[in-house]
């Protein structure tokens, strides 16, 4: 295991603070276990005046206990609870730390006994340090390198973000919301510029959250990062990578009109510009669409705009270009105003105007060995699948690992991951068939887990990203694996559910948790579909329907609130929990069967309580009056044929529900999508009802 290297950041030079890559973490001689411990203090220049955290990563499990000490010798502070797996780590913190040397320490139960103890001296002053600043060569200062003991630390801070307790399904308005939680974000304010203590606006969709996750612990780490170009396939061709940016390496502005603001008048380009003014309140406030730059009409021509590229005034938020964009030759204003040159305005600038515009979904789909992509493919083992870890489906989304469960007595293993939707939404929900889509074609890409592609600095002293031979052979990394390129749909899943839970399951309990995971998409959904009747309640009219495979990938409105895409994982999730009783009797040497019963007594069994349990688990959702109205789990399977053509926004939430015309519940619908959509859909329903999303054209 590579430990870190020391260096020091100018910044804090004048305060006589030497800010280590990472801190040494300090053992007896031999203590090889002692040496893999990647450890973190928080934050970055410890004073009086902000909470002292201390966070030990490891590789391997050990139970322990985790102290900071104050200056006068006595405990100030202890945690037993050792979180993750791998990596396994600790955190403990103290609110007010007095001025003077602490030390954390970490105290294993077992172990040799010179190895058992590791400390860590910690300087806290009495006032607050110099503050760091931008450097003209980067977006911000790079003092550390990404290795094993980075990424371990990645990791940890991933599952402490979105930690909550297994039998609930978390989700927030915006990436925001967590980020400004000091009790989730052990990062929180880490820099001293009370960074995450201003109301700081972030709304990633699918596409940009591993993204903006990668670089908020770069920027707080003070690691390099970049992103990749990428096409997004098409034609038979999968997506692939012409270009890459990095912090000392930005992307130009564009100059393509069609990547520039064009409004009706030069002073309303001015104001959909966000500009540096100083405060970074300002620059990440969500704004209004301009007049004529929302959703328009349901004419062609307007759904043909909807369609352009579009301009991101706000992370997650996307504002196509206004109806008479085209008739101008030249853009009013352009899209990226100048980097600002305080550390914290750079940061939000280069996530709002680089990152959130220059990354996409493609990205996670490029061919497996493709050495342009940011992503690399991994082994499907408990070892590699660890938080941070990103899952790239075959038609565009991507989700995040942030905690794996083991499997433990009756209860099955899980992996927990988080994704964002076009509206901002950022959820937890657990790995299963109706979550993670997989499928084998060539067009569509290489889907499935990847890591993203270390980046390093050069003998030359550029950055760059290590190759597939480097990742290889790299003993912080070593996990390059084509594994996934040569497995089946059926095959994927079935090592999936062996990697989660390498002993035989229980099928009754194996059954009720993919219930419970039915049971929690289809309440998201309720989340979803409340947007759009907001959306509704707007008062902005019908938004446009885009024509063809667009209807899964567009901008505006329908983006936001149209949900093709998340219903047809519905209805993939819908069959899978009807037909898991079929599955038990297909692979049965994958359960723990009774012994005192034949295969076809406990497929019975099993229809029986699905049967059950889809009748007990209800939910209600808000009618077009905000009227509630209570749904069962089978009152939604019987309208599974309806949930083929309910994802238009512009009908009423009981038809998005699959109400029956002429029924109390429908009696509140007050809204139909135009029939011109609706032909629409009529033609585009053999995509929902045989489970497939055509591919780019």
């Amino acid at each position: 295991m590579i430990l870190f290297h020391r260096l020091s950041l100018a910044v804090f030079a004048a305060a006589g603070v030497c800010l280590a890559n990472l801190p040494q973490a300090h053992a007896q001689s031999g203590c090889d276990e002692s040496a893999e411990l990647a450890v973190l203090m928080s934050p970055v220049a410890p004073w009086t005046g902000a909470p002292l955290r201390a966070i030990f990563a490891a590789e391997k499990p050990a139970q322990g206990e985790l102290a900071l000490i104050a200056p006068d010798g006595q405990v100030a502070a202890t945690s037993r609870e050792r979180r993750g797996g791998p990596p396994f780590f600790w955190l403990v913190e103290v609110a007010s730390p007095v001025a003077g040397k602490w030390q954390a320490r970490l105290t294993r139960d077992t172990g040799p006994a010179d190895c058992r103890i590791v400390t860590r001296d910690i300087a806290v002053a009495a006032t607050q340090p110099p503050r760091p600043d931008s450097v003209k060569a980067s977006v911000w200062p790079i003092r550390n390198s990404w290795n094993r003991a980075t990424e371990n630390l990645y990791s940890a801070w991933i599952e402490a973000l979105f930690e909550a307790p297994l039998d609930t399904s978390p989700s927030w308005a915006a990436l925001h919301v967590v980020l400004r939680d000091p009790a989730r974000n052990m990062l929180h304010n880490h820099l001293g510029l009370r960074e995450d203590s201003i109301n700081l606006y972030i709304r990633p969709d699918c596409a940009d959250l591993p993204y903006f996750l990668r670089a908020y612990f770069a920027f707080k780490m003070g690691l390099p990062f970049g992103y990749a170009k990428c096409t997004r396939g098409g034609g038979g061709k999968p997506p692939r990578c012409t270009a890459w940016w990095h912090i000392e390496k930005e992307e130009p502005l564009p100059e393509n009109a069609e990547d520039s603001l064009a409004a009706a008048s030069p002073a309303a380009a001015a104001d959909s510009v966000a500009k540096p003014s100083g405060n970074l309140l300002d620059l990440f406030r969500p704004r209004e669409p301009q007049p004529g730059s929302g959703t328009r009409s349901r004419d062609a021509t307007s759904a043909q705009a909807s369609q352009r590229p579009a301009v991101r005034p706000t992370p997650g938020f996307a504002i196509p270009p206004s109806p008479d964009a085209g008739s101008r030759a030249k853009p009013a204003a352009a899209v990226r105003p100048p980097r600002p040159k305080t550390l914290a305005l750079a940061f939000g600038h280069y996530i709002q105007f680089s990152v959130a515009d220059g990354a996409h979904s493609g990205a996670g789909r490029t061919r497996a060995a493709d050495e342009g992509s940011d992503f690399y493919p991994i082994p499907l083992g408990a070892d590699h699948l660890r938080p941070g870890t990103v899952y790239a489906d075959p038609y565009g989304h991507l989700l995040i690992i942030a905690k794996r469960v083991p499997q433990a007595e009756a209860n099955a293993g899980v992996f927990l991951a988080v994704d964002a939707q076009p509206d901002g939404t950022v959820a937890r929900k657990r790995f299963w068939r109706g979550n993670f889509l997989f499928a084998q074609d060539p067009a569509l890409g290489d889907p499935g887990f990847k890591r993203f592609r270390p980046i390093v600095r050069d003998k030359n002293g550029a950055l760059r990203r290590l190759t597939v031979a480097e990742i290889s052979k790299n003993p912080n990394y070593a996990d390059f694996s084509l594994e996934q390129t040569k497995l089946s749909v059926e095959a994927f899943y079935d090592k999936m559910d062996d990697v989660m839970s390498p002993n035989p399951l229980d099928p009754l309990r194996a059954m009720q948790e993919a219930i419970v995971s039915l049971d929690e998409q289809v309440r998201a959904r309720v989340t979803s579909v409340e947007n759009g009747r907001k959306y509704q309640l707007s008062g902005k009219g019908d938004a446009s329907m885009p024509d063809g495979a667009a209807i899964f990938e567009t901008t505006g409105a329908w983006e936001d609130f149209a949900t093709p895409s998340r219903d047809l994982r519905l209805l993939i999730a819908m069959d899978v929990v009807r037909n898991f009783p079929d599955r038990v009797a297909r692979r049965p040497e994958r359960y723990a069967m009774p012994r005192d019963r034949s295969l076809e007594q406990v497929r019975a069994e099993l229809r029986a309580v699905l049967a059950k349990e889809l009748e007990a688990r209800t939910f209600s959702y808000p009618r077009t009056d905000g009227s509630p109205w209570t749904l069962s789990l089978k009152d939604v399977m019987d309208r599974i044929v309806a949930l083929e053509m309910a994802y238009n926004l512009n009908d009423c939430v009981e038809l998005r529900w699959g109400a029956r015309e002429g029924s109390e519940e429908f009696s509140t619908c007050r809204r139909r999508a135009p029939q011109s959509q609706r032909a629409k859909m009529t033609d585009y329903r053999p995509w929902f009802s045989e489970r497939r999303r055509p591919p780019r054209t």
